[in-house]
């Protein structure tokens, strides 16, 4: 995956260090992940054009696999109602776009095979599936990973990032590229933080000096949390 299409190369470097990986020094490889970063990013700008003009607020949610992404949006949809679209991205499987169907959300899933991020062409056509006159909300659920998915534009405006007590509160530091890029930290499980050995002002100071403009909340999604992150929400879109 990653050493065939280069995504494990920060945006914001993609052709820089190249040699931390010997299957892509090679002059055409180079030249081939740049051509396929460049088109993402045109293809993103196209996509955000088009939320733009339609006044659609767009969020990229990021995460490990099992952060909580879905569950927050399904408690989201309780608070709220079903009054965005979410599009899904996950290896196999629609279960993910099944559960929040069954809450009444529109989604659409999109099963990447074995891609481990989504791009701007898998958001652009998936798109299609939806009548967007009526939508004002919009969430990209990004494929369960905390690399590749920080490399590859996908149109959204916001940039979200999930990271649960049960993780460990070093993933920051390991895996610094998503984090910042985030515009949107969100520490979750919270209920469960007096279980795990997680020390959140560590995690935090670790944000602050990694990017110290991003947004940050703390909550369970299953509890308080969805009416915290809808409060978010409708600030951000009351600023468009």
């Amino acid at each position: 995956m990653c050493q065939d299409c280069g995504c494990s190369l920060p945006q914001d470097e993609k052709l820089q260090n190249v040699h931390a990986n010997p299957q892509l020094n090679d002059p055409k490889t180079i030249t081939v992940i740049a051509k396929i970063l460049e088109a993402n990013d045109h293809e993103a700008a196209h996509i955000r054009e088009h939320f733009d003009a339609k006044g659609i607020l767009a969020l990229n949610l990021m995460s490990s696999p099992g952060a909580g992404k879905t569950t927050l949006l399904e408690s989201l949809a309780g608070v709220r109602g079903a009054d965005f679209v979410v599009i899904e991205g996950d290896l196999e499987t629609s279960k993910d776009a099944d559960r929040l169907i069954a809450k009444g959300v529109r989604a659409k899933q999109i099963t990447t095979g074995t891609a481990c991020h989504l791009d701007a062409h898998m958001v652009h056509d998936a798109l299609h599936h939806f009548p967007l006159d009526d939508v004002k909300l919009l969430f990209i659920e990004n494929v369960g990973n905390l690399v590749c998915p920080a490399s590859y534009d996908v149109g959204a405006h916001l940039n979200v990032v999930l990271l649960s007590i049960s993780e460990g509160d070093d993933k920051i530091e390991k895996y610094p590229v998503m984090f910042k890029k985030a515009d949107l930290v969100i520490f979750t499980k919270m209920d469960l933080l007096e279980h795990f050995d997680f020390d959140l002002a560590r995690a935090k100071s670790a944000l602050r000096k990694l990017n110290p403009k991003a947004d940050v909340l703390e909550f369970s999604s299953k509890k308080e949390g969805a009416k915290a992150f809808n409060d978010y929400l409708n600030m951000k879109m009351g600023l468009r």
